[in-house]
């Protein structure tokens, strides 16, 4: 796992190592949501201002301002939780105090760190977004083309002097607004991607939906086809300034970690940043971001498109149940609301069609039926269901029809796997005629099987109290003896074991000219 996310050996700010950070996040995502709710609170008073120093009376006194009721002991022991995680850190403050009890409490002060900070601005952000459509900041196209058009003049001065304040301005604007821009336009998709996978959109919401994705879509398309191979341009050409603009950048005051770290920086002070913005806009193959705008307009013209044929499908009805949903819903609602029972079981057995287990229909013939009508469901084998009935609810032919097959191989296959089958059945007849008496004898297990279940069919027959049975095979030519014998035990040794029969000697004899008027399968008795 290591070798995967390389945190084994990475340790971050204040000793954390980078999967370990995750734990910041903690606190919003608490089991109960009482729990939660109190986390959010105490964060929100420690991240809502600049170097906000509380101890935890004073936030148990600002959360009770707020309507939040937590009794001081629980408020320490949510700091220290928080600052287990990484989200607080101790304040170090120089109070004057009268006791010993004052100093400990005023020990006992938090602040909040940076990324616990970070992480609950993220974690507001969210809660605070919706689930609709969000703008594109599609304006900030046209000032990323000005913004470019200001940074390399101020590269190629004549003085020979360059403004490294208004650089670094305009270099932070410019990564900014393509941060923004990009954000937006990501979040605008998802948007779109969220409510085109609905089944449900009919009518006037489908209406609504049509008119912003072919107004706007358009829109933000025609603004990034019109922007973008300006801002292509500018940035391959900025990159051979690259180097200077680098070094101007670099002269302005920076700070440096406790631990001699560098700080962390702005975007647009690495060539990775620019050669990465370069490529969004000027990339190829499917890559760069206008192409994969386009991309995901025309996925989604495809898909309104689809929608429309669908809702147009049927003779005007379309495949979308939504209105026989709702419909269905309120009568279970006013089934719940009168305390029906039984009428919102019927109800729903006669909408989905959920009745008892029974099978009324056996099925198309089984040479070997497994399911009879008392089978349940639960035992039942599968069954096969048409692909085009399961994904499109419909039995209708698609493509071409299926070549007729030739059933010529398989009647071989299956006359050969029946010669085969013979011949192992007279292999191991000629070796029971040949063995005689069944003791002490050593014949292959195929043998031994059919000796085995002609003596089953032998004692089923004869139920009588004869001492002398026989079962005559003319169809293998043999005929199975069996003698009662109490004190004797016959032993028929095989490859993969032995069978002992106790109380019956047995001999197969080979059924000659004499013999052959027996009837197959005959059992018959004899006095000994």
């Amino acid at each position: 796992m290591g070798d995967e996310f390389g945190a084994d050996d990475r340790v971050g700010v204040g000793g954390r190592s980078d999967l370990d950070r995750l734990d910041l996040y903690r606190y919003a995502t608490a089991d109960d949501p009482a729990v939660r709710g109190q986390y959010i609170a105490i964060m929100g008073l420690f991240a809502d201002t600049l170097l906000t120093d509380l101890s935890a009376a004073e936030v148990a006194a600002q959360l009770a301002e707020r309507g939040v009721g937590l009794a001081l002991d629980d408020v320490e022991t949510r700091c220290r939780q928080l600052e287990g995680w990484g989200n607080l850190v101790r304040s170090v403050r120089d109070n004057r105090v009268a006791t010993v009890a004052d100093f400990l409490r005023s020990r006992s002060r938090y602040q909040v760190s940076k990324l616990g900070g970070r992480v609950h601005r993220q974690v507001a952000d969210l809660l605070r977004a919706t689930t609709g459509v969000r703008d594109v900041a599609r304006e900030l196209l046209g000032g990323m083309v000005e913004t470019l058009d200001r940074i390399q003049p101020r590269l190629s001065d004549a003085t020979g002097s360059v403004d490294a304040e208004a650089l670094a301005a305009d270099v932070t604007t410019l990564f900014t607004s393509q941060q923004l821009f990009t954000d937006s336009v990501r979040d605008f998709y998802a948007y779109l991607h969220q409510v085109l996978s609905r089944y449900d959109l009919v009518g006037d919401e489908y209406a609504a939906f049509k008119e912003l994705l072919l107004s706007y879509v358009d829109l933000i398309t025609a603004d990034v086809a019109r922007h973008s191979p300006a801002v292509a341009a500018r940035a391959a050409a900025l990159i051979d300034h690259l180097d200077t603009l680098l070094e101007v950048l670099a002269t302005l005051p920076t700070m440096t970690s406790p631990d001699g770290s560098p700080a962390e920086r702005l975007p647009g002070r690495t060539r990775a940043d620019w050669e990465e913005f370069a490529a969004w806009y000027g990339g190829h193959d499917g890559r760069s971001g206008p192409q994969q705008l386009r991309a995901a307009a025309e996925q989604a013209l495809g898909q309104l498109l689809a929608n429309a044929k669908r809702m147009l499908a049927a003779a005007g009805t379309g495949v979308s149940r939504r209105g026989d949903l709702l419909r269905l819903a309120r009568w279970f609602a006013d089934a719940e609301a009168n305390a029906e029972t039984e009428k919102a079981h019927r109800l729903f057995a006669a909408a989905f069609g959920v009745y008892p287990a029974r099978h009324l229909l056996l099925g198309p013939d089984e040479v070997s039926p497994r399911a009879s009508a008392s089978t349940s469901w639960w035992d039942a084998d599968p069954v096969d269901v048409p692909v085009s009935l399961r994904e499109r609810g419909d039995r209708a032919a698609r493509g071409r029809t299926a070549r007729v097959p030739d059933v010529a191989m398989e009647r071989e296959i299956q006359l050969a796997e029946a010669r085969a089958e013979r011949e192992r059945d007279e292999a191991a007849a000629a070796e029971l005629i040949a063995a005689g008496v069944l003791d002490r004898v050593r014949i292959a297990p195929a043998a031994r099987d059919m000796a085995l279940d002609r003596l089953g069919e032998l004692l089923a027959m004869g139920q009588d109290d004869s001492d002398a049975l026989e079962w005559a095979d003319t169809d293998l030519g043999f005929i199975l003896h069996a003698r009662r014998a109490p004190a004797r035990s016959s032993v028929i040794h095989a490859l993969d074991g032995d069978l002992t029969i106790d109380g019956l000697i047995l001999e197969v004899t080979a059924i000659d000219s004499a013999a052959s008027g027996s009837a197959p399968g005959a059992a018959t008795g004899t006095d000994g």
